[in-house]
Formats: structure tokens, sequence, C-alpha cells
């Protein structure tokens, strides 16, 4: 089977991000996002795209990356329990609540999901789960945290972007050898664990870097 086109997923997945934009803006008043170090900037109903975008690059981004064993699971993993201390340092038990249970869900899903692999995530699961760790940055004002955060999945889409640029405008040149990053790696010879376990190392750091400047930032 072929499952939903790309045009009428991404088209829902868009649709979905606004709605979800709009319900951020109107029920809940929330127009401002949080800069660390600098403080509030207040966007009014432009707030609203914002929303839609972080939350259609999220999703998009952790389906991209989901491409080897165990790869995008872990750095779910490591992603919403940063954000969930992060919630729990704001005092916003509910959502810390909610990203320790899918840090839990995925890690039980892991021990399926590692190499070899026996049940995978998709796209309903990568689409799923990449929305709902955007929403969780906008709901806990840190959303200039998350490409700190999961900045693997910002490289792994941003590889993908920049090699379909460099065929398109290039005459078919490819920068990598595959996309995105992790398919690279894997082309030079880097064994699929290796690059793996490597990842899960540096998203590991990341989500360091982003407690540390949540917490000098005034995020918490």
């Amino acid at each position: 089977m072929a499952g939903i086109r790309p045009w009428v997923k991404f088209t829902l997945v868009t649709l979905a991000g606004i709605l979800l934009g709009w319900w951020f803006f109107g029920p809940l008043g929330s127009t401002e996002i949080a800069i660390p170090f600098l403080g509030e900037l207040n966007l009014g109903w432009f707030i609203i795209p914002v929303f839609a975008f972080i939350v259609v690059a999220t999703g998009n981004a952790v389906n991209i990356t989901d491409g080897l064993d165990g790869l995008a699971g872990g750095l779910l993993a490591i992603a919403f329990g940063a954000f969930g201390v992060i919630a729990l340092l704001q005092g916003n038990f509910g959502i810390a609540g909610f990203c320790f249970t899918i840090m839990g869900a995925l890690i039980a899903y892991l021990w399926f999901n590692i190499f070899p692999a026996r049940f995978f995530m998709g796209d309903i699961g990568s689409f799923a789960l990449g929305m709902s760790l955007g929403v969780v940055a906008m709901l806990t004002d840190s959303l200039l945290l998350l490409p700190v955060i999961g900045g693997l999945f910002v490289i792994e889409a941003g590889s993908s972007l920049v090699q379909i640029f460099s065929k398109k405008l290039r005459h078919g040149k490819k920068i990598l050898l595959s996309a995105p990053l992790h398919q690279h790696l894997m082309a030079k010879g880097w064994p699929e664990v290796k690059v793996t376990m490597r990842f899960w190392v540096i998203g590991g750091c990341l989500a360091i870097l982003g407690l540390i400047m949540a917490m000098a930032g005034g995020i918490v």
C-alpha cells in the first residue's frame, strides 16, 4: 500500500498546526515568546503562524530523522525528558507529567526498536511525537531552546534541505553522499549502531546545554 500522498500529509499537518496556533492565541491568550537572557517578545496574532511553523517543522524533522533503528526514539526520549525537567522547574506539573509519560513510553518502545528493530515508529508516530514536542516547547515558553535541545533534528532536516537545494541549483551535484546526515555517515562506512549511539550522546549533551540555558536565561 502506498499510504497517504506527501502533499496530503503535509496539508493535514499544516492545518493541525494552524488550529493549534489559534488555540494558543485565542483560548489561551498567549502572544509572547521568551528570549533567553533578554526577556519576552510580544508577537501578537503573529504567534499563530509561528506556532504552526514550529509544530510542522518539528514533526517533519523527527520524521526525517526516523531512518535508523532506535535513532528518532532515543533522541525524542532525551528531548522530552529535558522539556519535562523545564516544565517541572516552572511548576507546570501537568506538562511535566505528560513529558515524562512520553519519555517512559519511548524507553519501553526502544526496548523493541533498537537494532535489530522489531517495532517501528512509522510516519504516524514520528509526526505525532514531533508535533507534540513542538507544542510542549511553546507551552513551556521555551521555543528558542527547541533548536538546542532538539539540535540533531534540526541538523537532520537541514542536511536534507541542503542536499535538495544543491541538486536543484548545482545541476544535480550533491554535497552529501546521501541525505539526511545519518545516511551520509552510513554511506561513508559507519555502522548503523555507531551512528545511533553517537547521535544519542550528542543529543544528551545538547539536552544538558538546553537545561543550563533555561536556568541561566530566565526560562525557569
